[in-house]
């Protein structure tokens, strides 16, 4: 029976953004469900059920043996979220790319602004630092999973982060207690997606459970 890959993407974006890395996957054999869903519209708990049940039925439906997810981003805090109140039976690995795990302080700094609520949505503000907010709040990883981020951050980003970032999030709050394996590349936040390197070291962590030293 083939295996399956849930794709999903981060904030602000759309399946487009995933196509490279789920046409890689495909190249793999896996059966490939590159969800999208409206960022910028809800909160992360009810994109969370919006998105992830129906890219799961999607794959059992093609009979697939395990399902995998890769994500970027907030995509990340989403899966967080979901595997909070459901694990589904035939979960495989999950690969996350440059997650907010710990909130990011760009967030912090930003969140305050009318414009960035308006652009971002409810759930741009859920992604700091705080107690409160999301990440902190869904505990550490109960699942396999391996975590891939970036410290190359675009010009003038990294005067946010009081240490090693992607210029979205930095290295630090990317991990999360739990994880199997951990890796940073030479990548920034937004493509690193795109990365044909990025792409061999999630498909070595689905097949393995751990990245290629």
């Amino acid at each position: 029976m083939h295996e399956g890959v849930i794709l999903l993407h981060g904030l602000a974006r759309t399946r487009r953004s995933m196509r490279p890395l789920a046409a890689y996957c495909k190249r793999q054999g896996y059966c490939v469900v590159n969800a999208g869903y409206p960022s910028r519209r809800h909160p992360i708990e009810i994109l969370a059920q919006s998105v992830i049940p129906p890219a799961v039925a999607a794959l059992r439906r093609q009979g697939v043996a395990r399902i995998h997810f890769v994500t970027h981003s907030m995509g990340g805090i989403l899966l967080r979220a979901y595997l909070a109140v459901q694990i589904p039976a035939n979960l495989g690995r999950v690969v996350m790319l440059s997650p907010p795990n710990q909130g990011s302080e760009l967030v912090d700094c930003l969140c305050r602004f009318a414009w960035f609520r308006l652009l971002f949505g409810p759930a741009g503000c859920q992604l700091g630092t705080a107690e409160e907010a999301s990440p902190a709040r869904l505990g550490p990883a109960a699942f396999p999973l391996g975590i891939l981020t970036g410290n190359r951050p675009a010009l003038g980003l990294s005067r946010f982060f009081p240490g090693p970032s992607d210029g979205k999030v930095s290295v630090a709050r990317a991990q999360l207690p739990g994880m199997a394996d951990f890796l940073v590349l030479p990548c920034g936040h937004s493509l690193i997606m795109r990365h044909r390197l990025v792409q061999e070291q999630v498909t070595h962590f689905l097949v393995t459970g751990q990245f290629r030293r």
